[in-house]
């Protein structure tokens, strides 16, 4: 029997400590892409992804920059994407802001070597440019219980404080029960004084992120299309849902509009992905959300983000705990409880 599923991509930050190897763990059958990775990383001069996954030691100051954190999360979720089991039928792939990219090779729109050059490329332009900061602030409880108030009253803050002299601050990510806010370092820190500290960790900075997905990232954006054409693009073979919540479908994508939205308003307008899982399991009702590897922290957020939809009657973290308990919807495939799920 066909189980069908939705896909999804992480972004950054999902490789750290824990992940260090993980290509060696879950792939060594995958080597020979891994090493055409190796072969552009190597043009410009760069570290293989073989050699940084298989370190014997991992440091965040090293593995956080978006030089060595894209092309790896990219290796590792590219290649988990493309070992589901027979009975798998994707209907639909989407993916968290970098996520975007391995999506689109994950949906067949760049091939595994092209993405993997968007990937690099933008990665290595987002850190020699370093713009601004991101951090994370949630607008729910611990119950996941909406609290559309409580977001409109933030993002006010937002806008007040983005109207202040020497000060940008915008929505970067609205990331399920959470918003990531990006900017420089003024506007980060009028925000970080103005929000109590909630859940003992937040507002959390984010090491090494610049402000993705803001108008600061027009001369990122402005690079990235000089040196990625869009010959590289071409159609999707599955659905593909981007950070508006709009499908590409395949045989109907232009794909002229898929670059120009990938090095455009990707780079430097908000990424709803809210709004891309809502827009998942509304109209592809998959049996299954896949997130892949490498790291287990998207799988919480697409929780939140069915329950925010009130998806299949979940209206809190309980009620969703419950639907997985008894027929689990989410599998993140880094976690080995649940990977067998995903790949038989």
């Amino acid at each position: 029997m066909t189980r069908t599923a939705v896909v999804i991509c992480p972004g950054r930050g999902t490789y750290n400590k824990p992940e260090l190897g993980y290509l060696h763990r879950h792939h060594a059958q995958r080597m020979s892409m891994f090493h055409k990775f190796d072969a552009i990383r190597a043009e410009a001069g760069q570290d293989p992804v073989t050699a940084l996954d298989g370190a014997a030691r991992y440091s965040v100051g090293k593995y956080s920059r978006g030089d060595v954190a894209s092309p790896l999360i990219y290796a590792a979720s590219l290649a988990d994407a493309q070992v589901l089991a027979d009975d798998i039928e994707v209907v639909a792939v989407t993916g968290n802001s970098m996520g975007w990219y391995i999506a689109l090779a994950a949906a067949g729109a760049l091939s595994d070597e092209n993405g993997f050059r968007v990937v690099n490329t933008m990665g290595t332009l987002m850190q020699d440019h370093l713009i601004g900061g991101q951090l994370v602030y949630p607008f729910t409880d611990d119950s996941w219980t909406n609290d559309p108030d409580r977001k409109a009253a933030l993002l006010t803050d937002v806008l007040r404080i983005d109207a202040m002299d020497g000060h940008d601050l915008a929505l970067s990510i609205d990331l399920g029960g959470m918003l990531v806010l990006a900017g420089n370092e003024a506007g980060l820190a009028a925000f970080e004084a103005s929000q109590p500290s909630v859940q003992d960790r937040f507002p959390m900075r984010l090491s090494n992120h610049a402000a993705f997905h803001t108008q600061l990232q027009a001369p990122v954006a402005a690079e990235g299309r000089a040196r990625l054409g869009a010959e590289l693009f071409g159609q999707p073979h599955h659905p593909l849902i981007d950070g508006r919540g709009n499908i590409w479908w395949p045989g109907a994508s232009d794909a002229n509009a898929l670059w120009d939205y990938t090095l455009g308003h990707q780079v430097t307008e908000p990424y709803d992905f809210t709004r891309a899982v809502q827009t998942a399991a509304r109209e592809f009702a998959p049996d299954l959300f896949i997130v892949t590897g490498p790291g287990a922290t998207l799988g919480g957020v697409v929780a939140q983000s069915l329950v925010l939809a009130e998806w299949r009657g979940m209206a809190d973290k309980a009620a969703f705990l419950a639907q997985q308990e008894d027929a689990p919807i989410l599998v993140a495939m880094c976690r080995e409880d649940q990977r067998s799920l995903a790949t038989g």
